[in-house]
C-alpha cells in the first residue's frame, strides 16, 4: 500500500457491523484529514532529532508515539492495487452519486475469485482500522495536539505516529489533571536544632560516601511552595523557561490522559485508545526515553545518569536516588523503589541478629545436654523400624547428626528472635508509614485523595468492549422486522442513525452483577480447583518420600541405608522447588485470565483483583509444603502395631527423633533460595533478553546487521524494539512472597533474613537495569501510596506472629523441654529428657506382615523398641494408651500459643501508638505551607484591590466595567486563554 494515499476500496459487498469492523463510514460522509508522513531524517540533516526525539523541524519535542501495523503490497497483487487507489476518490464519489440516482454501480474488474475473495476481506479489515486511526488522529488534533507519521523506517510492517503537546494544550489539561507545580515563591525548611542538629551533620558526614552523585539526591535548605497549576494565575510559576517548566514525564502522562479521553464516535460505538490498542488499530503507545544510556557522544540525560548512579552492581552499597527515579518514572515507581529499599535497610539488623542467634546454636550444640545423651557412644536404645518389612531396627545414637543440627535451630533464642522479628515487622511497618508521608510531602503529594477518585474512571478496553456487545445484543433484539427488510439503498439511514446513538446506548449500559455471574462462578471453581491441584502434588510428594524411603532401605549399600533421610529430604525439597516454580508461572496466568474473565471497570479493579487472586493462589502454591512438614507430618502416623495408612499400603511419615524443625529448615531454605535465584534473577535477566531477541528476529534484522544499524535507528524506533511495561504487580509479588519467608516460620530459620537481604541487594539494581534499559518507558502514574500492598504486609505481618507460636510449641521441642524440666526432672535439669519422650513397644504385638524382615539385623533378638510418643508401656493396664505426660505437654503448647500471641501483638500495638505515622518535622513543615499559601493569596487580592482602588478616583463610575480589565492585566500570559474552548 502507497504512503501518500488518501482513500481506499471499500468493498461492494455489505458485511454486517460488529465491534471491529465498521460499515458505511463514505455513507456517513466521512473525510480523511490530511496527515503528514515523513522519511526519517539522517544525522547530517538535523542533528537535534536524529535521534528520534524531536519532529521534522528540530523544536517541537515528541511527547508520545503510537505505533501501528503496516500492511505491504505483494508483487502479484501491486498492479491491481495501484490501479483501485488511483482512481479511488473519483470512482467512490460516482459510486455515491449513481447510487443517489438508483443506478447500480460499475462493475468491477474481475480477477481469480478465491483470491479476490481473499484480497477483498484483507483489503476491509486494513481500510477499518485505518479509517478509526484517521477518525482519532484528527480528534487528536481538534483537541490541540500535533501529529506526524514516519511510516518510511528502518523497522519494517511498523508505522509511527509522533505526538506534540503544545503549550497551550499543557496548561489545559495541567489544570484540568490538577497538577502542583513549583511557584515562584520559595521558603526556608526547618532543619534540627541542638543535639538532633549535630547527631544530623555526624551522620550525613558518616554516610556521604554512600550517596549518589545527583542532585536530586541532595537536601535542599529551601522549599518552592506548589500550588494546583492554573491558567489563570500563571503569574504564581516561574515561567521563563517554558521548555522545561513540563518536563518529559509530565508532558507524558498529560498526552495520555488526552488519548484516554479521545473517542472515535464515527462508527456504530464509541472507542477510545484502549479498545483501539485492544483491536489491533494500533499496536503499542509509549512515551519516549530521554535519551541512550551508553555510547560515544551520548548527551547528558537523566536516563543515562540513573543507568551509572543506579542501575550500575558497583553502586551497590549506594542509596538510591529516589528523586531522580521519580522525576523519571513518576511517584507511583518511586514509590515501590523507595518501599524496596527501606526494606533491605531494614533486612540489616534483622539479619545481624539472625547471624548472632545461629552462632548461639553453634556455640552451644556441644553443652546441648538431650543431643549429648543421643549421641553417647554408651546409649543402646533399641528404635522401632521407620517403615514396614524393608527397614530394619536401629539404634538411637544413629540419629546423632540429625539432634545436633537440629539444635542450631532449636535453641532457646529462637523463642527471642521470633518475638524480635513481630516487633520488626511492626517497626517496618511505622517506618514505612512515616517514610512515606515524607515522600508525599518532598514530592507535593499532600491531598491528592480527590484527584485520586478522579482518575479511576477511565474505562478498560475489555469493559468497553463488553458493554459495546450487550448494547449490540439488546439493539438487534429490539429492532422493528421492517428495519430489517430494508431496502440496501437505505442503510446509509440506519448507520447514520446508529453512529449518532452509539455512543449514548454505550454510556447508558453498564455490566451487572448478572452479567458476571458466570465469570464469578468460574473463579469460584477454578481457584478452588487450583487450590486442590496445589495439595495433590504435595500428596504426590509425600507418597514419593514414603517410597523413595521404602526402596533405599532395601539397598546393599551401606553408605545408602545410613543417609536415607538426608537423601529423601533434599531430592523431594527440590521436587516441591520445581514444582512451585512451575505451578508459578501457571497460576499467574490463570489469575489473569479469571481477572479478565471479571470484566472490571478500570484499571485501578483489574488491578487489585488480579493482585488479590495472584497473591492466594501462589502464597499457598509457596507454603503448602512447608505448613505441611511444620504441623501435619508425624502428627497423624499412629504407632507401633497400629500405623495409619494412605491407600492401605503406604505408611504416614514420622519426623526424625530430633523433631521436625531440621527438615523444616532444609525445605524452607531450598524454597526461599531456589525462587531467589531461578526466579527472581535468571528469569528477570534472561526472559527479557529472550523476548527482545525474538522481536529482533521477527523483524528480521541479522545479527551481523545489529550493531551498525542500532546505530541509525530512531529513538521511537529503539523503544519499540524494548519488552513493554506489564506492571509493578511481578515485582510487588515476589517481595511479598520473601516477606512471608522472612517472618512466617522465622523460628525455624532464622539465616533467611540474611538471605533476603543479600538478594535484595542484587534485586533493586537488576530492577533498576529492567526499568532503564529492558522496558519501554512507563507513563508516569501517581500515587501516594503503595495501594493494597499494604494491607497484604500487614496481614503476613500478623500472621506470621500466630504461626511462628505455633512452630515453637508444636513443631519445636521447646515446650517439653520445659514441661520435663521444671514437672519431671529429679534435679532441675535436661538429664533424661530423651528418655522421658519415648515409649516401649513390645515387638510380639506388630500386625502380621509389618514386622521387620531381617529381625536379627543388630546381632540379637529384639524383645522391645522404642518410638518417641507419649503412651503407657505395654505391661500397664491400658497399653499403649496417650500418658498423662502427653496431656501436660498440649496443655502448656496451647497455654504458649495463646500468651505469646497475645502478648507480642500487644506490643506490636504499643510500637505502633508510640511511633506516630506522620514525623513531626514534615506536619509542621505541611501546615507552615498552607499559612504561606493563604498569604500568598491574601497579597495577591490586596494588590487586586490596591489597583482597583487607585483607578477609582478617575473613572469613578465606571468602576465595575474596569475590574475585569485590572484583573486580566495581572496575569501575564493571557494568549494562552484563546485556546481555553479547545477541550
Amino acid at each position: 500500500m502507497e504512503k501518500n494515499e488518501r482513500s481506499t476500496h471499500i468493498p461492494g459487498k455489505e458485511k454486517e457491523v460488529d465491534i471491529i469492523n465498521i460499515k458505511g463510514i463514505e455513507d456517513i460522509g466521512y473525510v480523511q484529514p490530511d496527515s503528514i508522513l515523513l522519511n526519517s531524517l539522517t544525522p547530517e540533516e538535523n542533528t537535534q532529532c536524529q535521534h528520534g526525539l524531536y519532529f521534522q523541524d528540530g523544536e517541537k519535542r515528541v511527547d508520545y508515539i503510537l505505533t501501528y501495523h503496516i500492511k505491504k503490497p505483494s508483487s502479484s497483487r501491486s498492479n491491481r492495487q495501484s490501479s483501485l487507489f488511483t482512481d479511488n476518490a473519483f470512482t467512490r464519489s460516482f459510486r455515491r452519486g449513481t447510487a443517489r440516482l438508483g443506478r447500480p454501480p460499475p462493475p468491477q474488474p474481475r480477477g481469480d475469485p478465491e483470491v479476490a475473495s481473499q484480497d477483498h476481506s484483507m483489503d476491509y479489515h486494513e481500510d477499518d482500522k485505518r479509517f478509526r486511526r484517521e477518525e482519532f488522529e484528527g480528534n487528536l488534533r481538534d483537541m490541540g495536539l500535533e501529529l506526524e507519521k514516519d511510516e518510511d523506517t528502518k523497522t519494517p510492517g511498523v508505522g509511527f505516529v509522533k505526538i506534540h503537546a503544545p503549550w497551550h494544550v499543557l496548561c489545559r489539561e495541567a489544570e484540568f489533571m490538577k497538577l502542583k507545580m513549583p511557584t515562584k515563591k520559595v521558603y526556608e525548611v526547618k532543619q534540627c536544632s541542638g543535639v538532633g542538629a549535630k547527631i544530623n551533620t555526624l551522620v550525613n558526614k558518616a554516610t556521604e560516601p554512600l550517596h549518589p552523585n545527583v542532585e536530586e539526591n541532595r537536601a535542599q535548605n529551601v522549599k518552592h511552595l506548589s500550588y494546583a497549576f492554573s491558567r489563570e494565575k500563571q503569574h504564581l510559576f516561574d515561567l521563563s523557561d517554558r521548555d522545561s517548566f513540563f518536563d518529559s514525564k509530565t508532558r507524558a502522562s498529560i498526552v495520555f490522559e488526552v488519548l484516554k479521553r479521545t473517542k472515535c464516535t464515527k462508527a456504530k460505538y464509541s472507542m477510545g485508545i484502549t479498545s483501539l490498542l485492544g483491536s489491533g488499530v494500533y499496536t503499542a503507545a509509549y512515551p519516549l526515553h530521554d535519551g541512550d544510556v551508553d555510547g560515544e557522544n551520548v548527551e547528558p540525560n537523566d536516563r543515562k545518569l540513573l543507568y551509572e548512579e543506579w542501575a550500575s552492581y558497583s553502586v551497590f552499597y549506594k542509596y538510591q536516588p529516589i528523586g531522580l527515579v521519580r522525576k523519571y518514572f513518576g511517584e507511583k515507581i518511586g514509590l515501590y523503589f523507595a518501599w524496596l529499599g527501606l526494606y533491605t535497610q531494614m533486612l540489616i539488623p534483622a539479619s545481624l541478629v539472625g547471624v548472632i542467634v545461629f552462632l548461639y546454636g553453634c556455640a552451644t550444640v556441644d553443652n546441648n545436654i538431650p543431643s549429648m545423651e543421643i549421641c553417647h557412644p554408651r546409649n543402646n536404645i533399641t528404635m522401632c523400624p521407620l517403615c514396614d518389612r524393608a527397614c530394619n531396627y536401629w539404634k538411637l545414637k544413629e540419629a546423632c547428626g540429625t539432634a545436633r543440627a537440629s539444635h542450631l535451630f532449636d535453641n532457646p533464642a529462637t523463642v527471642f528472635f521470633s518475638i524480635f522479628m513481630a516487633l520488626w515487622a511492626a517497626m517496618f511497618m511505622e517506618h514505612w508509614k512515616r517514610r512515606q508521608m515524607r515522600l508525599n510531602y518532598e514530592w507535593d503529594l499532600t491531598g491528592f485523595e480527590e484527584e485520586e477518585e478522579e482518575l479511576k474512571d477511565h474505562p478498560r478496553a475489555e469493559y468497553e468492549l463488553c458493554v459495546m456487545q450487550k448494547s449490540l445484543k439488546k439493539e438487534h433484539k429490539t429492532q422493528k422486522p421492517t428495519e430489517i427488510a430494508e431496502e440496501p439503498t437505505n442503510k446509509w439511514k440506519q448507520t447514520v442513525q446508529s453512529a449518532m446513538a452509539g455512543l449514548k446506548l454505550t454510556e447508558k449500559e453498564k455490566l451487572t452483577c448478572r452479567d458476571r455471574l458466570p465469570a464469578y462462578m468460574t473463579n469460584i471453581v477454578m481457584m478452588l480447583l487450583m487450590i486442590g491441584v496445589t495439595f495433590a502434588i504435595v500428596f504426590g510428594v509425600i507418597l514419593y518420600r514414603i517410597s523413595i524411603t521404602a526402596a533405599l532401605h532395601m539397598s546393599n549399600n551401606p553408605t545408602t541405608r545410613s543417609n536415607v533421610r538426608l537423601m529423601v529430604k533434599t531430592t523431594a525439597a527440590i521436587i516441591n522447588l520445581v514444582v512451585i516454580l512451575i505451578l508459578d508461572e501457571v497460576y499467574g496466568a490463570v489469575a489473569r485470565w479469571l481477572t479478565v474473565l471479571e470484566v472490571p471497570k478500570t484499571d485501578k479493579s483489574f488491578e487489585e483483583r488480579l493482585i488479590f487472586k495472584t497473591f492466594i493462589l501462589k502464597f499457598v502454591n509457596a507454603f503448602t509444603p512447608i505448613i505441611y512438614i511444620a504441623f501435619f507430618r508425624g502428627r497423624l502416623v499412629g504407632r507401633p502395631g497400629s500405623y495409619l495408612y494412605v491407600f492401605e499400603s503406604y505408611r504416614l511419615e514420622e519426623c526424625a527423633h530430633g523433631g521436625c524443625l531440621m527438615e523444616l529448615c532444609i525445605q524452607l531454605s531450598i524454597t526461599m533460595l531456589g525462587k531467589q535465584l531461578i526466579q527472581n534473577n535468571l528469569f528477570e535477566i534472561g526472559i527479557p533478553k529472550l523476548k527482545k531477541l525474538i522481536r529482533y528476529i521477527k523483524s528480521k534484522r541479522r545479527s551481523f546487521q545489529e550493531e551498525e544499524r542500532e546505530k541509525k535507528l530512531q529513538r521511537y524506533e529503539t523503544d519499540h524494539f524494548l519488552e513493554p511495561f506489564a506492571g509493578l504487580t511481578p515485582e510487588y509479588m515476589e517481595m511479598i512472597i520473601q516477606f512471608g519467608f522472612v517472618t512466617l516460620f522465622v523460628a525455624s530459620f532464622p539465616l533467611a533474613p540474611l538471605f533476603a537481604l543479600l538478594n535484595n541487594i542484587i534485586e533493586i539494581r537488576l530492577d533498576a537495569k529492567k526499568f532503564v534499559a529492558e522496558l519501554r518507558r512507563p507513563v508516569a502514574a501517581r500515587a501516594k501510596d503503595i495501594g493494597i500492598w499494604y494491607n497484604l504486609l500487614r496481614g503476613v505481618a500478623k500472621v506470621a506472629v500466630i504461626i511462628n507460636a505455633f512452630v515453637i510449641s508444636f513443631t519445636s521441642d521447646f515446650i517439653p523441654r520445659l514441661v520435663y524440666q521444671y514437672m519431671y526432672s529429679p534435679d532441675g535439669s535436661m538429664h533424661g529428657f530423651v528418655n522421658h519422650t519415648m515409649s516401649y513397644f513390645n515387638v510380639s504385638d506388630f500386625q502380621d506382615g509389618k514386622e521387620p524382615m531381617d529381625p536379627q539385623h543388630l546381632g540379637y533378638q529384639v524383645e522391645m523398641c522404642r518410638y518417641k510418643d507419649y503412651r503407657e508401656p505395654p505391661w500397664s493396664n491400658t497399653p499403649y494408651v496417650v500418658s498423662k505426660e502427653f496431656w501436660a505437654v498440649l496443655a502448656a503448647r496451647l497455654a504458649f500459643v495463646i500468651v505469646f500471641q497475645n502478648v507480642v501483638m500487644l506490643m506490636s500495638d504499643i510500637v505502633d501508638w508510640l511511633i506516630p505515622d506522620i514525623p513531626k518535622d514534615i506536619s509542621l513543615q505541611i501546615h507552615k505551607e498552607k499559612i504561606l499559601m493563604v498569604e500568598l493569596f491574601m497579597k495577591e487580592e490586596q494588590g487586586k484591590m490596591q489597583f482597583i482602588d487607585s483607578m477609582t478616583p478617575c473613572h469613578g463610575k465606571e468602576r465595575n466595567n474596569h475590574a475585569p480589565i485590572a484583573r486580566s492585566r495581572s496575569i501575564p500570559h493571557t494568549h494562552s486563554h484563546t485556546h481555553a474552548n479547545n477541550f
